[in-house]
């Protein structure tokens, strides 16, 4: 890895791309800072955050408890492209544009995608001033008017920020390195990473002396972690090779030889996407319903149950100190794992058709070893990408489970809840990005070959 970002540097193209990339995270990064208008700073500076206000923080980089521009970070737009593509399931026009429309089918998609974003930022921006109004200057003015223009201000300044967001991310995508999304949620988290490593250090003292005990749960939490990422990475590289022969054919006037090869299929197709997108569905309500209803936890009904149900994994306690109801833990965790794998299996099916595939190595008179061309290929592809991605799917679904459940032990106060998907997600990010900027290196390779 460190070889190719040494060999990045040396290509003036890929060097190009990675700084322009380093450059808009670090207009990311200041961007966490910038408060919106008409923040009372000397109450901000009072603001904690805790739960599952502690885990949208976390998302966003510390930009949630600055309540800066981009307090709301990406999530609207993840949100957005949740709906729009199991819209595409159902509406058959969408479903035609994804699967038929080309490259102007997804700029369409991408186009309304981006519409229902700033729709979602909106209402989210609308929740976010009404939820914590009493630390904007003039929220609770008795003029009407004074009220609209600082409400007015401060959703704009949300929903700008969610906007420029979408910005970046599509220039990291275009001209630096990586999926931009994923990128800017991955420099989010790891930019928490110093609090947290000072967190677990604080376990080694109790009321300033030395605690042999707090020593071993900082020194397991620091070996879960790294069997956490061995696990990641083993998930995130491994791959099933399905052999391919091509007889001979004549191409042109020459005779091309046989030639073996193989399909590479990765254990984890879908990467890191199927994990982001579960979290933010399972976040969406509770912090919907949070933003205007703040008194829920202390209600009972309906909404009171389906929040309760969302931030069940997230914190050991509701607002009023009330512990959450085991049924509500199993229930989050259970729906969390099918979460994951139905996204995994969306995710990999969307980028991998087995039909397609078959239908490419019949046209150039390859087969698979014992399978015939054709359906049976189909058949036999369809079966290899099911087994693997449920394996793939669950493994990963584990991952982030299991550090949720420390949270009810005797490490409740580290607030490991989002530790697992933290770290699928940082991984992840780490090795797709290293992989494209290889894949730029080899492109970069045959070019300077070729000329």
């Amino acid at each position: 890895m460190f070889n190719t970002i040494k060999n990045a540097f040396k290509t003036p193209d890929v060097r190009k791309r990675v700084l322009y990339t380093l450059l808009l995270i670090v207009i990311f990064r200041l961007g966490c800072y910038i408060s919106v208008p008409n923040v009372d700073t000397v109450l901000l500076s009072n603001f904690t955050q805790g739960g599952f206000a502690g885990l949208i923080n976390t998302i966003s980089g510390g930009a949630f408890e600055n309540l800066s521009i981009f307090a709301m970070s990406i999530t609207p737009y993840i949100t957005a492209s949740i709906v729009i593509q199991l819209l595409g399931m159902i509406i058959p026009s969408l479903e035609k544009l994804t699967k038929e429309g080309g490259e102007e089918g997804r700029n369409k998609i991408n186009r309304y995608t981006k519409i229902l974003t700033i729709f979602l930022a909106f209402v989210e921006g609308l929740g976010l001033f009404f939820s914590y109004k009493g630390y904007f200057i003039g929220a609770s003015s008795q003029v009407p008017f004074e009220r609209f223009m600082a409400g007015t201000i401060v959703v704009l300044s949300f929903m700008a920020g969610t906007a420029f967001l979408m910005w970046l991310g599509d220039q990291i995508s275009s001209k630096g390195i990586g999926n931009g999304i994923s990128i800017l949620i991955f420099v989010g988290i790891v930019s928490r990473l110093p609090r947290g490593i000072q967190k677990i250090f604080d376990t080694l003292l109790l009321n300033g002396k030395f605690s042999t005990t707090n020593l071993i749960v900082a020194l397991a939490i620091l070996a879960a972690a790294i069997i956490l990422v061995s696990g990641v990475v083993f998930v995130q590289q491994a791959e099933r090779r399905v052999p391919v022969q091509y007889s001979k054919k004549v191409v042109g006037r020459k005779m091309v030889g046989a030639q073996n090869t193989h399909i590479p299929l990765k254990l984890a197709m879908a990467g890191v996407m199927p994990i982001i997108f579960a979290s933010s569905f399972m976040t969406f309500p509770a912090m919907i319903i949070q933003i205007f209803k703040p008194e829920i936890a202390t209600q009972n009904g309906f909404l009171a149950g389906l929040f309760k149900l969302s931030i069940a994994t997230s914190t050991t306690k509701l607002s009023t100190g009330v512990p959450v109801p085991w049924g509500y833990v199993i229930a989050n965790a259970l729906i969390y794992i099918l979460l994951i794998i139905g996204f995994t299996f969306f995710y990999t099916y969307a980028t991998f058709n087995p039909a397609e595939v078959s239908s490419n190595i019949k046209k150039n008179g390859g087969f698979i070893p014992g399978i015939r061309a054709g359906k049976p290929t189909t058949q036999y592809l369809s079966s290899i990408i099911s087994k693997l991605t449920l394996v793939g799917g669950f493994f990963l679904a584990l991952i982030a489970i299991i550090p949720m459940f420390a949270r009810f032990g005797t490490l409740g106060e580290l607030n490991l809840a989002f530790g697992g998907t933290s770290i699928l997600i940082v991984v992840g990010v780490a090795l797709e990005t290293v992989q494209q900027l290889e894949s730029y290196l080899v492109m970069r390779h045959y070019k300077g070959f070729l000329n």
